[in-house]
């Protein structure tokens, strides 16, 4: 069986020039690549910027209203406050219960009645 060869009939001059130097092709390529994902970077950066920037804006009044009557925060604090209350300050209260309804609660279910096996 007859091999044929890989090398087209009339090859162009940029398929000559790009078989001969394959960096001509892959380097211009790498760098639109790199550039790319650089120009995106920026692109995306400034996306979030602007979500952020709308997040954060804050009215005057709002700023006020926040930082009115706050108290400082400290967690040795609250827990003496908390451990120096009472801790049984309620009383126990039955819950009434529905007319009709036992003790207990509801009564469970008679089972259903076997059938005789008397067959004979």
């Amino acid at each position: 069986m007859a091999v044929f060869p890989s090398r087209p009939l009339n090859p162009s001059r940029l398929n000559l020039l790009v078989r001969r130097n394959p960096l001509l092709f892959g380097i211009p390529f790498i760098f639109l690549m790199v550039g790319t994902s650089y120009g995106l970077s920026f692109v995306t950066q400034t996306k979030y910027d602007l979500h952020d920037q709308r997040v954060k804006q804050v009215t005057k009044e709002q700023e006020l209203k926040l930082d009115h009557d706050r108290r400082k925060f400290d967690i040795r604090e609250e827990y003496f406050r908390l451990s120096a209350q009472p801790e049984e300050d309620w009383d126990m209260k039955r819950v009434p219960r529905p007319k009709d309804t036992p003790e207990w609660g509801v009564p469970p279910p008679e089972p259903p009645a076997k059938p005789d096996d008397t067959k004979g």
